[in-house]
């Protein structure tokens, strides 16, 4: 699979949690490692927990203990496969939603894993971008969680309805144009915004062609926001500024 950093794929999904605020939890079953490690990363930077194992029976346990709200299945492993690690877990957890991951990609096993009770079957090889937006839909459809109008970028959190901004966990505090700016950034990753454009969003009016307000609330946020970290907030000549992800030190 050649995948963009796990990280941009978890950007245009919605952000879920339990109603209590909790995070969602998923259950990862599969004996390849790399594929637990990949579909576990990309789901924790959405903020869900994950649990993973590389064998059937003892995912059985796993789930009692861990209470998932949705499960991703191999169907060839060790101790059980995924087939009869569903019907069992099924038992005690019957409404939580199952997507079979697995290399069996002829129509027969498709059909043969829905009719056991899948809510949705992707084959090796995958999309991780793929997989993750249907798990997050059948999380969605289940009723377990809704999704927020939290905005993550990387380690940088803004919650509109707070109006709290954090990054590394770390408050920040904006003034009001401040946060509208930084919303607005969070709100169109990795894509170049215009002075122009800026000006029209964050201050409503155009002041003249007087851009250089934007130049100056840009250096107020990176004072905030970049300040002793990896930067996030990047000027592009000629063309606006861009916000994204720091790059891993």
């Amino acid at each position: 699979m050649t995948e963009p950093p796990a990280h941009a794929l978890t950007d245009g999904l919605p952000r879920l949690r339990h109603p209590d605020g909790t995070p969602i939890r998923a259950l990862v079953v599969d004996d390849e490692p790399k594929l637990t490690e990949l579909v576990g990363l990309g789901l924790r930077l959405a903020g869900w927990e994950v649990a993973t194992t590389a064998d059937g029976t003892a995912a059985v346990q796993r789930a009692r203990e861990f209470r998932p709200d949705v499960l991703v299945l191999d169907i060839m492993m060790p101790g059980a496969d995924g087939v009869e690690v569903l019907g069992r877990i099924r038992s005690f957890m019957p409404d939580v939603p199952a997507l079979f991951l697995t290399a069996r990609d002829a129509v027969a096993d498709r059909i043969g894993g829905l009719a056991a009770g899948a809510d949705d079957y992707v084959t090796k090889p995958f999309s991780l971008e793929e997989v993750l937006l249907r798990l997050h839909r059948l999380v969605q459809r289940s009723g377990a969680a809704a999704a927020t109008s939290v905005l993550a970028v990387g380690d940088l959190v803004l919650n509109p309805d707070t109006r709290e901004v954090t990054r590394g966990g770390m408050p920040v505090a904006l003034t009001a144009t401040q946060f509208e700016l930084l919303r607005f950034l969070m709100e169109n990753p990795r894509r170049v915004l215009s002075k122009a454009r800026i000006l029209d969003r964050v201050w409503a009016y155009d002041f003249g062609g007087q851009s250089n307000i934007v130049e100056l609330y840009i250096s107020y946020l990176r004072k905030k926001i970049d300040a002793g970290r990896e930067p996030m907030i990047h000027t592009v000549r000629g063309a606006g500024y861009i916000l994204k992800p720091a790059e891993p030190g």
